[in-house]
């Protein structure tokens, strides 16, 4: 017998769920049950879990949490063929909120073209003049453009950076003087180009889904959130959907669903979890043991990623970088700026610039996008450690990856065993236009460094050393230092052939009662972050289940 039973169900409480949990009760309508592997992204003294979360929440703290295991499923990938078979660290979110609770927190919504891409496969009502109205309606834009582009009022605050600095203001200019232009707004008009990032923030704190959609919602009656409730498997009458069978402190549970049961657990969680439901590769699933409710040999396939390359730049002596404060005497000026004004470098996320560009000039739209920021990680510390750890000497990161990589991997579960992580696989670097691009990309950023702007600021390129001038040593650089931007998406993909995963209305083809509403839906990846597109989805998802039941 079911100890929990709702009208929905939806497994995993990250950028996607909140979202839903929050749209799917707000009418009092209907029952929903939110079962989230993690534990509460509030501080908690009893559990311990207190200083740890408070970096939750400060915009800088990500470099602490995005690889604490008290937040994060902490996956590898398989040997990468195309990386020297170097295995990649994966992090996802494991907490309220999800991976939008440890991220950069960067709302880069991708290019116009990539939703016209979705709807050119045949999928209806993804095209941008379709999904604008769904970014703008999670949004409360603070940070200026047009505002037919940006929201006001939603439950998601977006901002500007709420720090300048003289090296970012050089940088822009630089771009600006390699003809690679400089933007006012990339998820508004005129996107190409560099500019400071716009984050996730309201009043200097993280805007995760947690914080932003459920937050709002956790207090309604009809809205039940289960807390360390690892999901094994989701239960089938025939071949409806009928429920969740989950694990919370060593006890097996059930949640039978009246309506439907919703899939939001990530590119990574939600494909394995319908394999191990019996939704996946027949062959696959034979192999494992498990009985095979619908053969659907896509689910896991598809896994797409943007491959990011960091390159590393020495500034001049004196120059100001975020290496000199961020220890000391310094770091204690800036933590009393934070607490007291809620500015300064404590509020900084994932890059302090962002934009689209072209690696080359002649391409006719921007292929890749960059992030910078006055900052550079010392590799060996940082590697050894929990958390990210500066250089002592001045210096600017410059990051790069190709917006629409070609590369397509997989995610497949090696057992029976819900608690044994799946294989992860990209395949990065596996094709030449993705590595084309790479070594175009890094040429791109010495191009960019030698514009006037800089020359009062940068010295010049530690990673990759001004040794390595030839395509191959360019790109034996990218294999060795090149790595995820976190971006993982895809790998449970709608289509309109009758083979995809998921229809255009985001339901398993094969069953009833049971959608995937994450970013394992994307047919393509957006050009940019998909946390901003992961959350689009799941606003779509809701109006087009709220339909579905209506009356």
């Amino acid at each position: 017998m079911a100890e929990y039973e709702a009208d929905f169900i939806i497994v995993g409480a990250g950028s996607a769920g909140c979202v839903l949990a929050d749209r799917l009760s707000e009418s009092g309508r209907y029952q929903v049950l939110l079962l989230e592997a993690g534990g509460d992204d509030r501080p908690h003294r009893r559990t311990g879990q207190h200083y740890s979360a408070l970096n939750i929440h400060i915009p800088a703290g990500f470099t602490r949490v995005y690889r604490d295991r008290a937040f994060n499923w902490n996956y590898m990938s398989e040997p990468e063929p195309g990386l020297d078979n170097r295995s990649i660290s994966l992090p996802r979110g494991k907490i309220l909120g999800g991976s939008s609770s440890i991220n950069g927190m960067i709302y880069a919504r991708g290019l116009p073209l990539d939703f016209d891409g979705w709807r050119q496969l045949g999928l209806e009502g993804w095209a941008y003049e379709d999904v604008l109205p769904l970014f703008r309606k999670s949004e409360d834009h603070r940070g200026g453009g047009d505002g037919a582009y940006h929201g006001e009022g939603g439950p998601l605050t977006t901002d500007r950076a709420r720090i300048t600095h003289p090296v970012a203001d050089a940088l822009i200019a630089a771009f600006d003087e390699s003809g690679r232009r400089r933007t006012d707004d990339m998820n508004g008009p005129q996107p190409e180009g560099a500019n400071y990032t716009p984050i996730t923030s309201r009043n200097g704190l993280r805007q995760s889904t947690a914080a932003a959609f459920l937050r709002r919602a956790e207090k309604r009656a009809n809205l039940r959130i289960v807390k360390n409730a690892f999901s094994e498997a989701v239960l089938f009458e025939g071949r409806r959907a009928a429920g969740v069978r989950f694990r919370q402190g060593g006890v097996t549970r059930h949640a039978t669903a009246r309506r439907e049961v919703i899939l939001a657990a990530g590119a990574i969680n939600s494909p394995q979890l319908l394999q191990l439901s019996g939704i996946g590769p027949a062959a696959l699933l034979r192999g494992h043991g498990i009985d095979v409710v619908q053969d659907s040999p896509e689910v896991g396939e598809n896994l797409q990623d943007h491959f990011s390359i960091t390159t590393r730049n020495r500034l001049r002596k004196g120059s100001p970088s975020f290496n000199t404060q961020s220890r000391g005497l310094p770091l204690l000026a800036q933590m009393a700026r934070y607490f007291t004004a809620r500015t300064g470098m404590l509020t900084l996320g994932g890059a302090l610039v962002t934009g689209y560009i072209r690696s080359r000039l002649e391409l006719d739209e921007p292929d890749c996008q960059l992030f910078s920021s006055p900052a550079t990680a010392d590799i060996e510390r940082t590697l050894a450690g929990p958390a990210m750890v500066m250089e002592t000497e001045p210096g600017m990161t410059l990051s790069i990856y190709k917006s629409r990589p070609v590369a397509r991997g997989h995610v497949r579960i090696g057992s029976a065993d819900p608690a044994v992580p799946p294989a992860v696989l990209h395949n990065y670097l596996d094709n030449d236009a993705d590595r084309r691009t790479a070594v175009d990309s890094l040429r791109m950023t010495r191009d960019v460094l030698s514009q006037p702007s800089l020359a009062p600021y940068v010295d010049h390129q530690v990673a990759p050393s001004a040794s390595l001038q030839s395509d191959d040593e360019l790109l034996g650089f990218a294999r060795q230092v090149g790595s995820t931007a976190f971006h993982e998406c895809g790998s449970v993909a709608m289509g309109a052939h009758d083979s995809a995963p998921l229809t255009g209305t985001l339901e398993v083809r094969g069953v009833t009662g049971l959608r995937v509403a994450d970013a394992s839906a994307m047919p393509r990846i957006v050009s940019g972050n998909t946390n901003a597109a992961t959350i689009m989805i799941a606003e779509k998802a809701s109006e087009m289940i709220l339909a579905a039941h209506k009356g």
